[in-house]
């Protein structure tokens, strides 16, 4: 299979519970009352998150930043009409490191945002996207 083709098999299990994932990975369960798993919307939110973070934590590791912390708190504004998609994503990150500063951490985050994200350029490109920077010492 070529390296630009991903596949994922879903399972229902029963009321609004899926469990999927790529075959012979890992499986991940969802579901869309919450109730034993995050939602299909959380998930996009953990997505986004989980790929922005990898991106921020290879681009400082470039920059020759000893990352010690990385912490997210990613929040999805929903609209109220069906189909009830983000309007608008912010995030709450939280670095801390040796050789950190902000405007490498500024940086490293706008190029994830901007351009690496591939999780967060496959949504609609009319969703406001903005995040929040706490540097710890």
């Amino acid at each position: 299979m070529a390296d630009n083709v991903r596949t994922a098999v879903v399972e229902w299990l029963g009321g609004m519970r899926f469990r999927g994932g790529a075959p012979g990975g890992t499986p991940i369960m969802l579901d869309a009352d919450g109730a034993e798993g995050p939602g299909p919307m959380v998930s996009l939110l953990v997505a986004v998150a989980g790929c922005t973070g990898a991106d921020v934590v290879s681009i400082l590791a470039k920059m020759q930043v000893a990352l010690e912390t990385y912490r997210m708190t990613v929040s999805g504004v929903r609209a109220e009409e069906h189909p009830k998609r983000y309007r608008s994503i912010v995030f709450q990150i939280t670095l801390g490191g040796r050789g950190l500063d902000e405007t490498k951490a500024r940086r490293a985050i706008d190029l994830s945002i901007e351009k690496y994200c591939s999780v967060l350029h496959s949504l609609n490109p009319d969703i406001a996207v903005s995040y929040e920077l706490v540097l710890l010492p």
